[in-house]
């Protein structure tokens, strides 16, 4: 979908305090100059090849196919980029953003914390100063990527406040970039914010679709029937959708349903009962809510779809129908997890994880001669910790246990 005046459809939007208005309107400026200009993609490109290692394989999962029966399952593997996962992408391309608008300084927040690997990446590259902001809550579920930001030279500042996770961390650098705008560019990790954030990050990610379609037309000669990605802010799955939305594909976005959308304990904006339209951190969407109209607290076991909101594009695929919203609750994505692992030893991210739950799910149903392509946006090395306990892996606590007294 094209913006019109910074909207899609009837989300976006461009809802700040008036101090943020001139650095907002300088990166679009700098972005509408770059996004036109062959010489900048070209830089981008070859640093996707040369540094990122794109493309990602699209790979086949034989064996998953055979056992489940149907339909023939293929992942788009994401995980396998410089830093673990999509998140690089956008990453890269805002980075160069930078270089051009002569910044030195970069914030960010993030909640898995591949955001924050993959800005603290690139800004050691690019030689920036960078910030993190990271939820008290995710540092302690998340502490191999807060170790790795910290060995990269980012800065990562706990945010107590709230429900100590990713909205709350988006809220203290919103807070940052007010204070230092002259010197500072907001690196905004998902297809989310005030415009044009949504519309640059979708088109930095997109080189996951336009591989993904090259890719399955060489090998399958044909397009897939259904696409399926999770969904937290929405940067993977807008990547992987773009090029295929004038497409006779489904898409599936796959949001975290928690301990079950019909309770309190999910971040189902479209599934759960709660999702209602609102202006919240600078863009209009749709929005978890309490009965007093506050961002919901919100759960998930994956740090990454722990979010009261969604991306404008994603809320307008949704009023449109061209995009299926569904869920996969906590259980199930830990059992696609031990399934994946099992089945192709391939180890996706928590987030993913939930993608695949849907695809095993679908599969069975479909016919032999149906694809599934499933976007790996990532993988599951930084969830050890979590993994470890959903699976009740004694021998792993019990290690750290004697690392810790020694």
């Amino acid at each position: 979908m094209t913006p019109q005046n910074g909207y899609f459809g009837d989300f976006g939007g461009r809802y700040v305090p008036e101090v943020l208005l001139p650095a907002i309107e300088a990166t679009e400026k700098a972005w509408n100059k770059a996004k036109n200009d062959p010489e900048f993609w070209k830089e981008f490109e070859h640093l996707a090849k040369t540094y990122i290692g794109r493309p990602s394989a699209l790979y086949f999962a034989e064996n998953l196919s055979k056992e489940l029966g149907g339909a023939k399952i293929y992942a788009k593997r994401e995980d396998l980029n410089h830093t673990g996962a999509h998140k690089i992408n956008n990453c890269l391309g805002q980075g160069l953003l930078v270089k051009r608008m002569g910044k030195k300084r970069v914030i960010t927040e993030t909640g898995a914390g591949q955001n924050g690997v993959a800005a603290a990446t690139v800004c050691a590259k690019m030689g920036f100063e960078c910030t993190v902001y990271m939820g008290e809550e995710d540092i302690a579920r998340q502490r191999p990527n807060v170790f790795w930001m910290e060995r990269l030279g980012a800065k990562v500042v706990p945010v107590t406040s709230g429900t100590k996770t990713l909205k709350d961390a988006v809220n203290e650098a919103l807070r940052d970039w007010i204070t230092n705008v002259e010197t500072t560019h907001y690196m905004i990790g998902s297809a989310l914010g005030p415009h044009p954030f949504p519309e640059m990050v979708r088109e930095f990610q997109r080189i996951i679709g336009r591989e993904a379609k090259s890719q399955i037309l060489e090998t399958e000669g044909k397009l897939p029937t259904k696409i399926i990605a999770c969904v937290g802010g929405g940067s993977n799955s807008i990547g992987i959708f773009s090029d295929f939305l004038e497409d006779a594909v489904e898409l599936v976005g796959v949001e975290a349903g928690g301990l079950g959308v019909n309770g309190e304990h999910h971040a189902s904006r479209f599934s759960g009962k709660n999702g209602k339209t609102g202006i919240v951190q600078g863009y209009k969407s749709i929005f978890l809510e309490d009965k007093d109209g506050q961002l919901s607290h919100t759960h998930s076991v994956s740090a990454g779809l722990d979010y009261a909101g969604i991306g404008p594009e994603h809320a307008a695929l949704h009023a449109s129908g061209r995009v299926r919203y569904t869920y996969s609750t906590d259980d199930e994505a830990i059992s696609a997890l031990k399934k994946v692992i099992a089945t192709e030893g391939m180890i996706p991210a928590l987030e993913s994880s939930h993608a695949w739950a849907e695809a095993i799910k679908c599969a069975p149903k479909m016919g032999p001669d149906e694809i599934i392509i499933v976007n790996q946006s990532g993988r599951g090395d930084k969830d050890i910790f979590l993994i470890a306990d959903a699976l009740g892996d004694d021998a792993w606590f019990e290690f750290l246990a004697k690392k810790a007294k020694r």
